[in-house]
């Protein structure tokens, strides 16, 4: 079986780091793997940083002076080979980086919970990472949120069973 690793670091000090986030994390970097089959050791960074941070990156990189939810920096070389970490041969598939600050308010703008927000964007990156891109064509989109669904779905976290209901008092 695969080996998995992935580092999570919190680069940011504006919301507080859920228990269990880390762990969600984890199984969301793996499901994504199991789901496309990606049947080799594989290393993933995940960053959490403020709206600041996260507006910078997108400028830099995207060109786009706004405040986003998520950035998926793939590894490749040069020539868009694979990376991979010498000393243990597994496949450096990039980095992730996710404003705590926007999953908040999009987990209450969408009516669902934290964990069901940092899922889902844990997910949409890794499959970046891959290689999809839903920004190309509608059936490219179409195809990575179909993807997006059944890897929550199996994690419990699908769109149907995580939304926040009231309770009356």
């Amino acid at each position: 079986m695969a080996k998995l690793k992935v580092y999570v670091k919190n680069n940011q000090n504006v919301v507080k780091i859920p228990v269990g986030i880390r762990l969600l994390i984890r199984r969301c970097c793996s499901a994504v793997l199991t789901t496309e089959n990606f049947n080799r050791d594989a290393e993933v960074s995940v960053s959490f940083v403020s709206n600041n941070e996260i507006k910078k990156l997108n400028k830099t990189y995207r060109d786009k002076d706004s405040e986003t939810d998520v950035l998926s920096f793939p590894l490749t070389g040069e020539d868009g080979a694979e990376e991979y970490n010498t000393e243990t041969g597994a496949v450096l598939l990039g980095d992730i980086v996710i404003s705590l600050e926007m999953a908040v308010k999009q987990a209450a703008v969408y009516g669902h919970s934290l964990e069901r927000e940092v899922g889902f964007l844990t997910v949409h990156s890794m499959l970046h990472l891959l290689g999809y891109d839903h920004e190309t064509t509608p059936l490219d989109e179409r195809i990575m949120r179909e993807k997006e669904e059944a890897v929550l779905d199996k994690l419990g976290i699908s769109r149907d069973a995580t939304f926040v209901v009231g309770t009356d008092n």
